[in-house]
């Protein structure tokens, strides 16, 4: 009755793992991160399967078993694997029920227009890398949304406003005992630091 099961790192043989079968029927979460997994023509069949994680394998088609065998899912991750192009994604058109896809750091994502595409492609999707056709953040666990966003707006400019800050505290101790040698360093701090101030 296992629900969930999770194969990172563990090493694949001739692209699939071994003990993995068609006994696990009531699989709801999968994850078989970075596995050198490079088909998925051993997959078994996992109806109740909502979640796969894919991520970091050698995958670059076959992708319609998906369909045949995981036919609910509602969540995919295939980043970091060698998928190329929009013909070997068409194959995830028959999963229905399918909202997120991931592909990060798969070649596909280089093509023009390639989110337009994908959404075009599979319009049963939501999300695609994390966020909506809008370019909304996927919920995470974060039930408000908005207010998550806004906060971690505020925190990208705090960030961004960090390092001139790291600077000013040097400049302060160096002031105490500085060497002549080292007046040009400051000065370049010094500049550097305004110039931020002046982008911001």
């Amino acid at each position: 009755k296992v629900t969930e099961l999770v194969l990172d790192n563990c090493r694949s043989s001739n692209g699939e793992i071994e003990g993995l079968n068609d006994s696990f029927k009531e699989l709801e979460f999968l994850s078989m991160a970075n596995v050198e997994l490079t088909s998925l023509a051993k997959l078994p069949t996992l109806s109740k399967l909502r979640k796969l994680e894919l991520s970091d394998n050698i995958i670059s088609g076959g992708l319609e078993v998906l369909a045949e065998r995981c036919p609910n899912l509602t969540y995919l991750n295939l980043s970091g694997n060698k998928i190329k192009d929009l013909g070997t994604v068409e194959a995830l058109q028959n999963l229905k029920n399918l909202k997120s896809l991931d592909l990060f750091n798969c070649e596909i994502t280089n093509l023009e227009d390639y989110r337009d595409s994908i959404f075009e492609l599979l319009q049963q999707i939501t999300y695609l890398d994390g966020f909506d056709q809008e370019d909304n953040e996927a919920p995470d666990s974060e039930d408000d949304d908005d207010e998550e966003g806004d906060e971690d707006d505020d925190d990208e400019e705090e960030d961004e406003a960090g390092p001139p800050g790291e600077y000013e505290e040097e400049d302060d101790e160096d002031d105490g005992g500085s060497d002549l040698g080292e007046g040009e360093e400051e000065e370049e701090v010094g500049l550097s630091y305004l110039m931020k101030e002046e982008i911001q």
